[in-house]
């Protein structure tokens, strides 16, 4: 059988369950996810992914199988009875052949969904009911320090975020633009809100990662910074996705285990970020 390791937040542990699924079947075993991440994930979403008991698990002599974070040509054949991968997957490259079950697998539940749909249509930008909805993740927390202390890198900033809405006004009559963050003060800050289509999700306070991912996979498109899970909002939200690109200085240790055609889908619009910019 295979499991893998349920390690880092909702956008990685996605990852890793879609990744499971996927070389699973690639290799013809019988998938198993850990009871955290069931713990993490079902209270979400429909995963269909039986458990394993911590006891069971423990007793099992697991042979851990490391991945890096894309698809590659051994991953269809890894020997084995007992297999744990590991690592952080989350790449289109592992699973997009099996889209529709992906996004099957991570239907939101009823009420998640209905309480994302009624927020959105309680909204009103200019006294009516917007048609186009622009979900927006802005990751900040760690991010902040990791990205330019051991990524050498930058996180997104007031340029991009302007870039990527002014992207979308262009191509949209009245869109919203829906903001969630785990950095919302920083957001409020820099997000101009002076057209009247900027709102801030849950009364301008961060959310909880399921409600915010919930929210953000209603809407029609995606405006992602950096991260798996706003990758993972786009995905599931399908639609126009603008990304920040190009965030690491070229000889960042970030580019040994990311690959941006792994992580973007190929159709997904990337905006370069100002390597530059003086205050994160």
């Amino acid at each position: 059988m295979f499991t893998i390791n349920s390690i880092g937040r909702l956008g990685n542990q996605m990852g890793e369950y879609a990744t499971l699924l996927a070389l699973a079947r690639m290799n013809g075993r019988p998938a198993y996810i850990p009871a955290s991440m069931h713990s993490t994930l079902a209270p979400i979403f429909r995963i269909s992914l039986p458990v394993l008991h911590s006891d069971t698990a423990k007793r099992i002599p697991w042979q851990n199988y490391h991945l890096n974070d894309w698809m590659e040509e051994r991953y269809r054949h890894i020997p084995g009875r007992y297999v744990r991968l590991t690592g952080y997957p989350c790449s289109w490259t592992f699973y997009h052949h099996l889209r529709p079950e992906i996004l099957q697998e991570f239907t939101l539940h009823d009420h998640v969904r209905e309480e994302a749909q009624a927020f959105l249509r309680g909204l009103r930008v200019h006294g009516s009911q917007p048609s186009t909805f622009v979900g927006v993740h802005v990751r900040r927390g760690d991010y902040v320090h990791v990205m330019p202390n051991v990524w050498k890198g930058v996180v997104a900033d007031r340029g991009y975020l302007e870039q990527a809405l002014d992207w979308f006004r262009a191509r949209y009559p009245s869109p919203v633009f829906v903001v969630t963050s785990n950095g919302m003060a920083w957001c409020k800050d820099n997000i101009n809100a002076s057209q009247g289509d900027v709102v801030f999700a849950g009364n301008g306070i961060q959310g909880s990662p399921a409600r915010d991912m919930s929210l953000l996979t209603q809407c029609n498109h995606t405006i992602m910074t950096i991260g798996t899970f706003g990758i993972w909002a786009a995905y599931l939200a399908g639609g126009d996705t603008v990304y920040l690109a190009n965030f690491t200085q070229p000889n960042s240790p970030f580019n040994v285990i990311f690959k941006p055609q792994a992580a973007y889908l190929p159709n997904w619009v990337g905006i370069a970020a100002d390597l530059g910019q003086g205050s994160l």
